[in-house]
């Protein structure tokens, strides 16, 4: 059973499930099918209040998961890989009723989401892959979520990355200053080395919605197929528009309802 206690967001429960390797925090809000949050490389999910707002608007219960490292989540960061954290995850849908749950990853969180659906077939109606990166991208990119996370760097240069790797040209990235975990980027990273690829990439045989923002970097026009192009019909691309790498931050509402159109197109 999970342990509850209060939360400060509108309308959420913060709660806890114990597995025999860690605790994972998680925030619920609202009532009907499960929709599982998790974030992307070195954040945590407080930041996607209004993703959850209107996905509860829209009759869905909404979790949204901390890593590792990241507010009252706790377990071994070394020597970990995708299946851990998954089978962390999996708990959270377990706690609340087994779902099956539609699991959104944002950037990073794809991975640990295709995961899930691979390792845990019966926990999973769907898989949102939420601003996923393409199968390559510039160096530089990954360069600047390094730079971001140096506390040696400047204000400045930091906001000067968020813009680059991150934000629209409009949107304001100063929120993002904040809420960095270079710990848990580090175990993330170290994570992936440690995962076989063709364990997760195909997310199993779950149904998948690759949301792309238009103006991401780490996903460029040219990649908009790539991942149907190999996976078939079971994929649905959807773009939203003036939007980056921060896509769920930028336009959580437009990510909101693409997540419960789909999902209400979904076979029961």
């Amino acid at each position: 059973m999970p342990v509850e206690g209060p939360d400060n967001a509108a309308g959420a429960t913060l709660r806890s499930v114990r597995t025999v390797e860690a605790t994972i925090s998680y925030r619920a809000q609202g009532s009907g099918q499960l929709v599982l949050i998790l974030a992307s490389t070195g954040r945590g999910t407080e930041e996607f209040g209004p993703l959850a707002e209107r996905l509860v608007e829209r009759g869905f219960r909404v979790l949204r998961a901390e890593p590792r490292g990241v507010g009252a989540s706790t377990g071994p960061m070394d020597g970990v890989s995708f299946h851990d954290f998954a089978s962390d995850f999996a708990a959270v849908i377990r706690a609340e009723g087994g779902g099956p749950a539609i699991v959104a990853g944002h950037a990073y969180g794809n991975l640990v989401a295709r995961t899930i659906a691979a390792d845990h077939p019966g926990l999973t109606r769907g898989v949102v892959l939420v601003a996923a990166g393409a199968v390559n991208w510039p160096k530089e990119l990954s360069e600047a979520i390094t730079m971001i996370n140096d506390p040696a760097s400047t204000r400045e240069q930091r906001l000067q990355g968020l813009r680059f790797a991150f934000f629209a040209e409009g949107s304001d990235p100063t929120a993002w200053l904040d809420g960095w975990h270079p710990a848990v980027m580090r175990s993330q990273r170290a994570a992936r080395a440690l995962t076989d690829e063709a364990d997760w990439w195909g997310a199993g045989s779950a149904p998948i919605l690759d949301l792309q923002a238009d103006l991401d970097p780490f996903r460029p026009a040219e990649s908009r197929d790539e991942i149907r192009a190999v996976l078939g019909d079971r994929v649905t691309v959807q773009v939203i528009a003036g939007a980056s790498h921060a896509l769920p931050t930028e336009k959580p509402q437009a990510v909101a309802d693409a997540i419960a159109d789909w999902a209400d197109r979904l076979p029961v």
